[in-house]
């Protein structure tokens, strides 16, 4: 069942605004509502400034949605985070990476309010020092401090309405007694994640459609806890506890599918039948993390030691059942039944140092390195079954023959193990008030096994792969004059694929269309430079290209697969995980973010265009060797994006917003084919009363944001056309009660030693 998700997941991926996960990726803890005094966004160093302390937009606001408010940051489906449109944003906290999985990040800042907020730092590139992979970008949220002890804390509780109803509630606290800080919490929500599917793919001389509806219920339960204690004046001492689970049962899908064909006589034929699938999941994620820092003198200099423990659980089980079916979805005999169980166990022990010197004349030397090491344990079984129109057990062939009599059982017993070291030097140096530079490289040696002791083919025996990679950057920002700034940038970064996607299992859809993971896939190589240029603290310009080696993404083989030996198979449709050539991304964006009437208006703008050249090629299985008809993306496409947000204060009291946003992508070429285009207009209405507040949103107000992917650009009049409406129209009402002393000291935010290994589960 979630492999219709891990499609869309996957094409959201490539968009230029805000969408997939990467996944996976953001990570943030304890930000709670915002009260910012001026409204200044400037470009310091190797980051981009936004102090938000005066702005109408934060009171009474969630952390989320100021987040969404920042310059250059955007959320296209109200669950990820993006920079200038296509990097994904990786939450740092007081410049410490949170300690969160990335879904259960999204829910705890939507059931937060921003209440403590100073400023908000976005990198675009980060240097060196940060374990960031591949193009992601970091948003650094700086709180204020305050120095009283006592308690205080927040609850937040909603309902939202699309084509399901969905409720969510948070509860956090924050206590400081003398040298000791605890912070902590929990949060809640429920929902059904409902999407109507549309999938065809064929050739000139045959064509496949699969059409009809996926369910997919969700219940959620996360919290976190930290403890800090001052050991002196110049020492903490800190342990963080996070844990996440969720519960998916009773997840369906109805495919009705259309096949036609030429038969053994030469004549066009058309074949009907009927898909359904029940998957029961639960998943669970807990982490520790124990943090020493030392401050070593009095210029800021620190040493920082991490090390965690991370255990991940994910069970899953499926029943993909298809059925005879004539033209008008009448069902009659069992044909095909597919039963999976696909358990997935990783832990993951991880150790980080970092040393940072601070000198007398405005030098800052970073050194550090970093230890993981990951053991996923992934136990799939595959039985399949076949039968003849009285539901007895066989296969026949075109000739009226036996193939199969029994049920054919495939398990897959994958372990892998990885070890990862890391090593780092950074040196940045302001040399005047107007000018400043940084160097950096990052040097990794990844060293991994995967290992099958039932393998369904003998290449899938044992797979050992050793590589290094070494990451330069670089950064320099020169302040023309009170008005003008200009920065450039080059960093290296490589994205490692997620555990999941070197299990080499397969998630089917029907018996002849399904997806399935890779583990000869290798780290993606992406290599980007940047140049901004800003004026007046409120316009600016960001010039960027990208080049990405290696790129890692599915992949759609159409047709009649041929076998090493020769042998010809039944037309199907495969989404593969692998590596597909290469790409460049070029992108320009020129954007504005002020105030107008004495701050009643607030406004943040964003335009820019995408230039995306794609070098793809691929037609072997990977796994299986066989030989499929071309698949080629060699299509440059340019792309439009436009992004707004505005909110209005109705009153001179500052209790009531209205906010109306929109955005719009126009039509791209990614992997799979051309993305159509994509827009949505949202509108909300908020009151804040005393310490409560109250608010009314609206998403996708006309209806617009729905997913359509199409290739007919292929050979042989092969094509591909995906179309996934996700019901992202909704309506959610939220209320928000602050409480306790609100001047409590927030404690120290830890980063983590496991930080990337979570970004890679699932």
């Amino acid at each position: 069942m979630k492999a219709q998700i891990l499609i869309v997941a996957l094409f959201f991926s490539g968009i230029i605004a805000a969408q997939e996960t990467k996944t996976d990726s953001a990570n943030t803890k304890n930000i709670e509502a915002v009260t910012l005094t001026k409204q200044v966004f400037k470009k310091e160093s190797d980051r981009f400034v936004y102090d938000v302390a005066a702005s109408p937009i934060a009171k009474g606001n969630t952390a989320f949605n100021i987040l969404k408010q920042t310059p250059i940051v955007s959320s296209t489906d109200d669950k990820t985070l993006k920079i200038i449109g296509k990097n994904n944003a990786v939450i740092f906290l007081n410049g410490r990476k949170t300690n969160m999985d990335a879904e259960s990040l999204t829910q705890f800042l939507k059931n937060t309010p921003a209440e403590n907020i100073q400023k908000i730092e976005v990198i675009t590139l980060p240097g060196s020092e940060y374990q960031v992979e591949s193009s992601d970008g970091i948003i650094n949220i700086v709180l204020k401090k305050k120095m009283t002890d006592g308690l205080n804390g927040n609850m937040r509780m909603g309902n939202s309405q699309s084509y399901n109803n969905a409720s969510y509630a948070g509860l956090s606290l924050n206590y400081r007694k003398d040298k000791l800080g605890i912070s902590s919490n929990i949060n809640t929500s429920q929902n059904i994640q409902e999407q109507y599917y549309i999938l065809r793919n064929g050739t000139s001389s045959s064509s496949n459609q699969s059409e009809g509806r996926v369910s997919d219920p969700n219940k959620n339960l996360g919290g976190y806890l930290n403890i800090d204690y001052q050991l002196n004046d110049n020492s903490n001492l800190a342990l963080t506890w996070n844990s996440w689970a969720n519960r998916s049962y009773g997840s369906t899908s109805n495919l009705f599918n259309t096949v036609t064909g030429i038969n053994e006589i030469g004549q066009k034929e058309t074949n009907y039948n009927y898909t359904k699938n029940l998957e029961n999941a639960r998943s669970y994620n807990n982490s520790l993390n124990l943090n020493y820092e030392w401050k070593t003198d009095s210029l800021g200099s620190k040493v920082n030691l991490n090390a965690a423990y991370l255990n991940y659980k994910r069970f899953q089980s499926a029943t993909n059942n298809t059925f005879r079916s004539d033209a008008f979805q009448n069902l009659n005999s069992l044909q095909v039944q597919i039963s999976q169980n696909t358990p997935q166990l990783i832990n993951n022990f991880s150790f980080l140092g970092d040393y940072i010197k601070k000198f007398k004349n405005d030098l800052t030397m970073s050194v550090g390195g970093n230890f993981n090491k990951t053991k996923t344990d992934n136990d799939t079984q595959n039985i399949t079954s076949y039968y003849d129109e009285n539901e007895n057990l066989a296969e026949y062939d075109d000739a009226g023959n036996v193939i199969v009599s029994n049920p054919i059982f495939n398990p897959n017993h994958f372990v892998y193990d990885e070890n990862i070291f890391g090593i780092y030097l950074t040196l940045e140096k302001k040399f005047s008030d107007k000018f400043s530079g940084k160097i950096g490289s990052r040097y990794e040696m990844t060293k991994s096994v995967g290992t099958s002791d039932n393998p369904e083919m003998a290449n899938l025996g044992r797979i050992e792969r050793n590589y290094n990679n070494f990451l330069p950057y670089a950064s320099l920002n020169y302040g023309i004059n009170d008005n003008n700034n200009i920065s450039y940038a080059f960093s290296s970064r490589m994205r490692r694929p997620s555990f999941w996607e070197l299990n080499p299992v397969k998630n089917y859809l029907t018996d002849v269309n399904y997806t399935q993971n890779n583990p000869f896939v290798k780290a993606a190589s992406v290599y980007t430079n940047e140049l901004t240029y800003m004026f007046k603290n409120s316009y600016f310009l960001i010039l960027n290209h990208s080049y990405t080696k290696d790129v890692i993404t599915q992949v759609s083989l159409i047709g009649a697969p041929v076998s090493p030996n020769g042998t010809v198979g039944k037309d199907q449709l495969r989404y593969i995980r692998t590596n597909f050539g290469d790409k460049q991304e070029m992108s320009a964006m020129l954007g504005m973010q002020k105030t107008f009437f004495k701050q009643y208006l607030t406004t943040n703008f964003n335009i820019g265009m995408q230039r995306n050249i794609n070098n793809g090629f691929l037609n072997t299985d990977p796994i299986t060797g066989e030989v499929f008809p071309d698949y080629v993306n060699r299509i440059k496409s340019n792309s439009l994006l436009i992004q707004t947000n505005n909110t209005l204060r109705l009153d001179k009291k500052k209790t009531w917003f209205l906010g109306v946003n929109y955005w719009y992508v126009d039509n791209q070429q990614i992997e799979l084919g051309q993305l159509k285009s994509l827009m949505s207009l949202d509108a909300n209405i908020k009151k804040v009363w005393n310490d409560w507040t109250f608010a009314l949103e609206i998403y996708d107000i006309l209806n617009t944001n729905k997913v359509v992917i199409s290739d007919f650009s292929q050979a042989d009049g092969k094509y591909n056309y995906i179309n996934q409406n996700q019901y992202n129209q909704s309506v959610n009402f939220s209320i928000t009660y602050s409480f306790g002393n609100k001047k409590v000291q927030k404690i120290r935010d830890i980063s983590s030693a496991d930080k990337d290994i979570k970004n890679r589960t699932r």
